[in-house]
């Protein structure tokens, strides 16, 4: 993909979530244009601890992902969790004049170790891979979620919910995994960082508990990031949730 097409800057991203009940943790890659920067984000459930990094240095090796691996060599924290199968949803959607591409997976079984300074765990949990490239409109704000979860009666739920990008009414990035199987549900409605309704009865509610923000101004580009961990309830797909833990994301970019 060229840097330019359809009169807009190529943008890119992968982003991999772990959200578990100890832990909570992603981490990304992302790009516009020749410019890029990694970050990861983790919440440590159990001890209350919050902390996070943003490297804007060309080149940077600090988080890696290739293919099924993700490692993290920063300071503060060292992860190596490797990524399991699930199937996948694929889309190619309208933006502007231009247009984005995306690949996501949710239910993702994610296993290997993650250390800070005095802790260590051992991960065998679930989560999500956002693989994202294209020529999005030069003003873009959206909302997104991902989660994992069980339903009430035992079988497993994962989700990934967007407003403002990628949402048209057909052939979206919308999906919800039941047992590893992904459909896609009519448009969504946030509730600003509180929750999200869906078609009919289903909705989920979002209880935050650990928040990164990050506001940068480039002159040429900008943006405003909102990212919250934290824990669901309510229903989908008519099943209700006993459990579910995952992230909230609120991102509004001149790019």
């Amino acid at each position: 993909m060229p840097l330019r097409r359809d009169g807009q800057t190529r943008k890119r991203w992968r982003y991999v979530g772990v959200f578990g009940p100890e832990l909570m943790l992603c981490a990304a890659r992302a790009e516009v244009g020749p410019l890029g920067q990694s970050f990861w984000v983790m919440w440590d459930r159990e001890g209350r601890r919050h902390d996070a990094r943003t490297t804007l240095r060309p080149g940077s090796r600090e988080v890696l992902l290739d293919g099924p691996s993700l490692e993290i060599d920063s300071p503060g924290l060292r992860a190596s969790l490797r990524l399991g199968e699930v199937d996948p949803i694929e889309t190619i959607c309208p933006s502007g004049s231009g247009w984005g591409w995306t690949r996501k997976r949710a239910g993702v079984p994610i296993e290997g170790t993650v250390e800070v300074p005095g802790k260590r765990w051992e991960i065998s949990a679930f989560g999500v891979d956002d693989e994202s490239a294209g020529y999005h409109q030069r003003h873009t704000s959206w909302h997104w979620s991902a989660g994992v979860g069980r339903a009430g009666d035992g079988r497993a739920l994962a989700w990934n919910l967007v407003e403002g990008v990628n949402d048209p009414a057909t052939n979206s990035e919308r999906a919800i995994w039941i047992d590893g199987e992904p459909s896609e549900p009519a448009p969504v409605s946030f509730r600003g960082m509180d929750g999200i309704d869906l078609v009919g009865p289903d909705h989920l509610d979002f209880a935050g508990e650990s928040s990164h923000a990050r506001d940068e101004n480039f002159v040429l580009l900008s943006s405003r990031y909102r990212h919250r961990f934290g824990t669901f309830s309510g229903s989908l797909a008519g099943l209700p949730l006993a459990e579910g833990f995952g992230v909230m994301e609120q991102h509004d970019a001149v790019w």
